[in-house]
């Protein structure tokens, strides 16, 4: 392994993004960088919803967040789980991108924030429309091309150790 690592995964909401890239921290003991629209959203006291519409119509809501996941990764060895993890750290050791049905992911969404899977489905639809579109228009990345990754792995098909395991195996092997 290099003296200096940074792992960067992406993936779209209900992928399993955020748990497994703590999981992956806790594996190669690196710093934990999965600073998000909810954190952001919390800092200026407003809910997470609120947050979302205004971020729909001020751009300055998105570079913010970018910039601080920038920030935050250039301090050194980590794990930076977001959206756009895999272009924002593009000299990271290892590029990680996650997948999953859009079924399997409204599901999940549904358990963890408590709502039914036909409105986590709605909801998710709108969510990947808005943010590839966002994405887009502010950076030129289309999200929906990730062929530059380094591993690309389908969570549908093993749990969130079990992915931590292979992506901590990838990065052991850089």
């Amino acid at each position: 392994m290099s003296s200096s690592l940074s792992v960067a995964i992406s993936g779209k909401s209900g992928c399993g993004n955020s748990s497994v890239s703590r999981l992956v921290a806790q594996r190669l003991s690196l710093r934990f960088i999965n600073y998000t629209f909810r954190s952001l959203a919390q800092e200026q006291g407003m809910s997470f919803e609120e947050f979302s519409k205004r971020a729909e119509v001020d751009t300055a809501y998105d570079l913010a967040l970018d910039r601080k996941q920038k920030e935050m990764a250039a301090e050194g060895d980590c794990v930076l789980g977001s959206r756009l993890a895999i272009w924002l750290l593009p000299n990271a050791n290892l590029k990680v991108y996650l997948t999953a049905s859009l079924p399997v992911r409204a599901q999940r969404i549904a358990r963890r924030e408590g709502k039914s899977v036909e409105q986590a489905m709605a909801e998710t639809v709108g969510r990947d429309r808005l943010d590839r579109a966002r994405y887009l228009a502010l950076y030129g990345i289309d999200n929906d091309q990730y062929d530059f990754a380094d591993l690309v792995i389908d969570t549908e098909a093993h749990d969130e150790y079990t992915v931590a395991g292979l992506i901590a195996a990838a990065a052991g092997a850089k």
